[in-house]
């Protein structure tokens, strides 16, 4: 199909633009409606496939005919129309005056509509100067090896009694025995080891237990409601819990024996090996942690004081479809995971929500760095794009995406990893031993 397209500049994050298709494509999609039509229905007196024109005007109406011709031919046009005007659209793309349908093609002349499309927007910075960021150093610390140490030795980690008679506190582990009532067998066992740190159990269990004492049994009842399906349902769980008593984590001291338990001669053989594990898992996740670090201080000098709805609506959409897919891929159902977890679906999507519009403003950002850069993306950098992922015939696999408008999105993609590869190049970087910084506050808090 041949097109012609016309574009004003986008103004609140909408581009109007001017289609026209010959008059050739208009007739030749009429005539294949009727030959369509003819094929899929039944006309009495006529063999199918054969009725006439006026016959089908007649019963499916004239009108009728000529909106399935329009609506086939916007179809057909709307992703050459996004290629041409090399745009990634936000949300659905509308033909016709604002709040109408399109008018209908018409036999023998060329068709002209009008479409509105939604844009991402154009944003400036506060400084298109690289960023300064703070990175780990590439050797491991030693600091960062007493971390791993430590991680370590918890597999080892062993839980006594805690000898002073008092009553559960905030923070404390404690074993007690669960009886379910109503509805918390996945709660019920005996002898279980509960960690009041908010996170464990539900927030009206813990408060129940805290102030129990040894010995004590005590009846507690909670009721959680959700929203499914627009209606609003409430579950009661109830159980009997007894404290057996207050726990403490012991965590053993790195010694040559614990070291033998891990396969090392001594200590400095085990803290050797942690070491070398250590660089070799920086030497991976540095890289990508420099980018995060460059892009989230570029999305903070974005001048911009909210990100449209529509826009971070469809960021919120990719992150939910990603994960989703990668639960799938673990074989794990949503719900399975929030249990799993002990977070409320309204915490879930509310944290999605805050992620979703943190990466609308670092694209938005990356997108006002490459237009200052002039950066472009090349028909080779979008072969390179589709060589990467693996594609056996790079060339059909481009046409098809150009002839579906999905290559805009892709050229979007290079034009931004272009500019990330110049923040990342360019970025001044303070090496800081963030682990060592963080011990440091810690035991600061503790001693106050």
């Amino acid at each position: 199909m041949k097109i012609t397209v016309t574009a004003e500049k986008p103004s609140d994050e909408k581009m109007a633009a001017t289609l026209t298709i010959p008059a050739a494509e208009v007739d030749a999609a009429v005539k294949r409606t009727y030959k369509d039509i003819a094929k899929k229905y039944n006309f009495q007196g006529f063999r199918r496939g054969h009725a006439p024109r006026p016959v089908i005007d007649g019963i499916m109406g004239r009108e009728a005919v000529l909106a399935q011709a329009t609506n086939d031919l916007l179809n057909a046009a709307e992703p050459l129309m996004l290629e041409e005007l090399d745009v990634t659209p936000v949300g659905r793309v509308d033909f016709g005056a604002e709040g109408a349908d399109p008018e209908l093609a018409v036999e023998g002349a060329d068709y002209v509509v009008t479409a509105t499309i939604g844009v991402r927007p154009s944003c400036e910075l506060e400084s298109y100067d690289a960023p300064e960021i703070n990175m780990p150093p590439e050797e491991a610390t030693e600091a960062e090896i007493d971390w791993q140490v430590n991680q370590l030795l918890s597999y080892q980690m062993t839980y006594e009694d805690v000898e002073e008679e008092r009553a559960v506190e905030n923070g404390d582990i404690v074993s007690v025995d669960v009886e379910n009532v109503e509805g918390a067998g996945h709660l019920a066992g005996k002898n279980r080891l509960l960690a009041l740190d908010g996170q464990q159990i539900p927030d009206q269990l813990q408060e129940g237990i805290v102030g129990m004492k040894k010995g004590e049994e005590k009846a507690i009842e909670w009721t959680r409601t959700h929203e499914h399906e627009g209606e609003e349902h409430s579950h009661t769980f109830s159980v009997k819990v007894t404290l057996n008593g207050i726990k403490k984590a012991v965590t053993p001291e790195l010694d040559d024996e614990i070291a033998k338990k891990y396969g090392y001669d001594d200590v400095a053989a085990f803290r050797a090996a942690v070491k070398e594990e250590v660089e070799a898992d920086k030497k991976t996740t540095l890289p990508n942690l420099k980018e995060d670090r460059v892009v989230e201080a570029l999305g903070k000098a974005l001048k911009l004081e909210a990100v449209p709805e529509a826009y971070q609506n469809e960021i919120f959409n990719e992150l939910a479809s990603e994960f989703l897919a990668q639960l799938q891929r673990q074989n794990v159902s949503l719900d399975m995971y929030l249990r799993a977890r002990g977070v409320k679906t309204d915490d879930f999507l509310a944290d999605l929500r805050v992620q979703a519009e943190e990466r609308a403003r670092q694209s938005l950002a990356l997108d006002a760095l490459a237009a200052k850069l002039g950066v472009e993306a090349t028909e080779d950098d979008v072969r390179a794009e589709f060589e990467k992922a693996g594609v056996e015939d790079v060339d059909a696999s481009v046409e098809q995406w150009r002839s579906e408008g999905r290559l805009p999105a892709i050229r979007d993609s290079i034009r931004r990893t272009k500019a990330l590869d110049w923040l990342v190049e360019n970025a001044k970087v303070n090496i800081v031993d963030e682990v060592a910084e963080r011990a440091a506050a810690a035991d600061k808090a503790d001693a106050e």
